[in-house]
């Protein structure tokens, strides 16, 4: 049969359906879902079946021309729509109309401790990728900050599991209203980034079930999220993209996801396991144009012609390939075919402010002595402002989040802005990043030119600071290698580029200093002592300036708290302290177990340098005692604490309340504390609310791996209050019978 044929057959199909001659189940809106998609399957071909389970581009797989069927286009990525690129490379294609709106981090997110913010950037960036035409948004990123070295911690949302999962839900269920499937990644345990496309990720099912997967956990359980991609590392020694235990027997099997699992760009490694361990779409692998003189190379795939040829012999069965072609078509029919599907918006001017309002909720004070922020202009009359990061783009760079970016507002563009005519402004760059020449296949990185060494520059830095009446350094990471960075880890905790020396030096010449941190890592301070003021701000999207002008002139009232820990010293990181990171480049060891984050600081008495929920405000708050409504509780009962908070300060502000439980008494290790519960309450000078907190069993329970089940012991519990895992306000005992 002729392509000119075929192609006539299916222009003939697809009229007689639009004429009303022919109404298939599977394009009929009204039926049920799962009829639709068992239709459609019915009528699919063996190698139609088969092109669905893999790429035909960088960023799309095919569809089902003959049926209507459309074709799948996914996006990274969790802080922004990515710009087009050419079908088989890379590189920005060159397109005038896809410049986005870049999104907070999400580290960024995390430290708003706020739900209402994670429904606002998910309905938000959902729209841009709806407006885009994406079927499937690649993130949000939900892997445990473990060590602060990890490339991407900046994409994902802290230490904490309950943090993490509570954060994640009401950002999937946002996207999903605009017909565009979150893709949670990376499942599951890619906590580094070196070595990551092999390490054998060694961990006791205790931690694993309590750490690491929870929070996919709540976005397929609660979230209902629609896709899933797979990790670069190995778990049991199989690759996660194609892991029966992860894949299968949890994600499947257990929890009863009926959406797609993906392959991460690159992730698949073998034919046989792809099809029998629960991968359903493969994109990336390295013959996907990458190598010169390949044509179709996409049919090359693992889940391509190796797995046509496969079923074809009877070596792999069709039921397998049939779950596989279920699941996308599932996909395809709450996406693309979605009824009432909304159009969208892409670059407006809400987006911006919505990101605006994220990265203003996110920004953390760390410390303020002497209430030297907000900007008091009646006496201070001349800033000075240094540091590279003051005007370096942070929307570029990074790896898969890097984006065309419609603005981004700098700090320094912020200030200049937000501050006006009530102080003059003097600006040196203080230190530089190395200068690179070469093009970033996600975009050109911003060339910032130097004329000076790194010992002029300091001096010229200081010459600055000594003129003005407050110092605003800003500095931290970027996106370079090495970096805030995905493919790299860091390789120290210390600031690259001098900047520890630089700081010191600032603090001598101008005791005024403000130190604001732009990164998404935890990062030493030897200067600590020395700097009144500092201020962690995050990689805080296109509004990223006007956001921090807002919170250092007291435009708005910093409310962010840590989501992670940062630690003194690297060796006060469990993952470093145990000797469980990087591992030997064939397997890494996680032997400190449950102990991540604060749970590691509380169990060995280390005090951080600043602990996981921390945050302070321009206002004070007061904590009351904690009450409850009965003593003792059964298994099948709730319980509720209360307690009174009191805005004690002359400001309106937001504190975030933290509630930890504790377990006297246990047959197994468990933390000192865990988190269980937090709210965000915003008060008025003078005001005052009560809270409460409602939990069940499920806050009490830990899981037994010799029983290989969650279980809840009966004993006695102590509910912890407070504003940070550290600075607990009251306890109270009760009773679990």
């Amino acid at each position: 049969m002729t392509i000119k044929f075929c192609f006539f057959l299916n222009l003939l199909f697809l009229h007689s359906i639009l004429c009303g001659q022919v109404q298939p189940v599977y394009l009929d809106q009204d039926k049920p879902l799962e009829e639709r998609v068992e239709d459609a399957l019915s009528r699919m071909t063996l190698p139609e079946k088969v092109a669905m389970c893999h790429a035909q581009s960088k960023f799309s797989s095919p569809g089902v021309p003959r049926l209507g069927i459309p074709e799948i286009w996914t996006s990274d990525g969790p802080h922004g729509i990515r710009a087009e690129v050419f079908w088989d490379e890379w590189y920005n294609a060159g397109w005038t109309n896809d410049s986005c709106i870049a999104f907070p981090a999400l580290t960024c997110l995390a430290a708003t401790w706020n739900l209402e913010m994670s429904a606002l950037y998910g309905k938000s960036i959902g729209e841009e990728a709806r407006y885009r035409n994406k079927n499937v948004l690649l993130g949000p990123g939900v892997n445990i900050y473990r060590t602060p070295l990890n490339g991407r911690n900046f994409e994902y949302m802290g230490e904490d599991p309950y943090l993490a999962s509570a954060m994640v839900v009401p950002y999937i269920q946002e996207v999903q209203k605009n017909g565009v499937a979150a893709c949670v990644k990376h499942f599951a345990l890619n906590n580094q980034e070196k070595d990551r496309g092999h390490i054998n990720v060694q961990v006791d099912d205790r931690a694993l079930h309590e750490i690491y997967l929870p929070p996919f956990k709540a976005a397929i359980q609660k979230g209902k999220a629609w896709a899933i991609m797979g990790a670069y590392n190995q778990y049991k020694n199989q690759h996660c993209c194609h892991n029966q235990y992860l894949l299968k027997d949890i994600l499947k099997e257990k929890w009863l996801f009926d959406g797609v699992v993906i392959s991460d760009w690159g992730g698949v490694h073998d034919t046989h396991q792809a099809i029998e361990n629960g991968l359903d779409m493969e994109f990336g692998t390295w013959t996907d144009g990458m190598q010169e003189n390949i044509k179709n190379a996409y049919d090359l795939y693992y889940l391509a012609r190796p797995y046509l040829q496969a079923l074809q012999s009877g070596e792999s069965k069709e039921e397998i390939l049939n779950d596989k072609v279920r699941r996308i078509l599932r996909l395809i029919f709450r996406t693309t075919m979605a009824p009432n599907r909304p159009w969208g918006s892409f670059g407006t001017t809400e987006h911006a402010q919505a990101g605006r309002q994220i990265a203003e909720e996110g920004i953390v004070l760390l410390k303020n002595d002497n209430s030297l922020l907000p900007i008091d202009f009646s006496t201070i009359r001349k800033i000075a402002v240094i540091g590279e990061n003051a005007i370096k783009q942070m929307t570029i760079g990074g790896g898969s989040s890097s984006l065309k970016v419609k603005y981004e507002i700098s700090p320094l563009q912020g200030l200049q802005k937000q501050i006006g005519n009530q102080a003059e402004i003097l600006y040196s760059l203080g230190y530089a990043s190395p200068q690179k020449s070469s093009k970033d296949p996600m975009g050109e990185i911003q060339q910032i030119e130097v004329h000076a060494s790194r010992e002029e520059l300091r001096q010229q830095a200081i010459e600055t600071a000594q003129k003005a009446d407050l110092v605003l350094f800003f500095g931290g990471l970027n996106k370079n290698s090495f970096q805030d960075s995905e493919g790299r880890d860091r390789q120290s905790l210390s600031l690259p580029y001098g900047q520890d020396t630089l700081i010191a030096e600032l603090a001598k010449a101008n005791p005024h200093l403000a130190v604001i941190l732009i990164s998404g890592n935890a990062v030493a301070m030897p200067w600590i002592e020395a700097v009144p003021v500092i201020v962690q701000a995050w990689y805080g999207g296109t509004e990223a300036g006007n956001a921090i002008a807002a919170i250092l002139t007291g435009e708005v009232n910093p409310s962010g708290k840590l989501p992670f820990t940062f630690p003194v010293r690297l060796e006060d990181n469990a993952a470093h302290a145990c000797g469980g990171y990087p591992g030997d480049g064939k397997n890494v060891e996680y032997k400190e177990s449950l102990f991540v984050g604060y749970r590691y600081a509380d169990k060995q008495k280390l005090s951080p340098l600043f602990p996981f929920g921390h945050g302070l405000s321009y206002t004070t708050f007061s904590y009351g005692k904690i009450t409850a409504d009965k003593k003792i509780i059964r298994s099948d009962e709730k319980i509720t604490f209360s307690i009174q908070i009191k805005n004690t300060g002359l400001r309106a502000g937001s504190e975030i309340v933290q509630l930890y439980i504790s377990d006297k008494k246990s047959s197994l290790p468990r933390p000192i504390k865990e988190l269980k519960g937090f709210q965000k309450i915003y008060l008025q000078p003078g005001e005052e609310q009560i809270l409460q907190f409602t939990i069940d069993k499920e806050a009490l329970c830990f899981y037994d791996d010799i029983q290989q089940k969650w279980i809840t012991e009966p004993g006695k519990f102590e509910v912890l209050i407070g504003a940070s895992s550290t600075n607990i306000k009251d306890r109270l005992t009760f009773e679990l019978k």
